[in-house]
């Protein structure tokens, strides 16, 4: 489903906080639903992605790498970016997250999100394998797979690949 309803991005503020975990937790239900288990997906998410948000909100440095998008005075999805979490990245930027609710999908919210985050510079990524869609959409963007792969136990063992740019 998508809506044409006009969004707008901007950097998120502390207050964000709650907003921004609801629809973190929202957003992985609607992507990972059946990758992994129900526990990602429930209060105790809901409270882990609170605390994350406001460890990251907190920072003004940490937050000018993040972006939201917003429609009707919601959140709608976030984009952030950052330092590669591995120790032998492929590139010096990552692109940390993207999330956008479903409903919005389409609607061209995570390609801004995406050159709002980057623009059109090197960056690595992981996405996980089983989602074809998020591949589709940054191979557009000209990321490819580098053939490095990893599978996570933090979560149930899901697979993930590094695209890189």
């Amino acid at each position: 489903m998508t809506t044409d309803t006009p969004f707008t991005l901007r950097t998120p503020t502390p207050e964000d906080t709650l907003e921004i975990a609801a629809v973190h937790v929202q957003t992985w239900r609607e992507t990972y639903a059946g990758l992994v288990p129900e526990r990602f997906f429930g209060d105790a998410a809901r409270q882990a992605r609170q605390k994350l948000w406001t460890q990251l909100l907190a920072d003004p440095a940490v937050r000018r790498g993040i972006h939201v998008a917003e429609a009707n005075n919601a959140v709608i999805g976030f984009a952030g970016t950052g330092r590669p979490a591995e120790p032998d990245p492929a590139r010096e930027r990552a692109l940390r997250m993207l999330y956008v609710l479903r409903e919005h999908h389409g609607t061209g919210v995570g390609q801004a999100l995406l050159d709002a985050a980057l623009g059109d510079q090197p960056a690595q990524l992981w996405v996980a394998e089983a989602n074809p869609r998020a591949i589709r959409f940054y191979q557009r963007n000209g990321f490819r797979a580098d053939g490095t792969d990893l599978v996570d136990p933090a979560l149930e063992n899901l697979r993930e690949i590094r695209l890189v740019r």
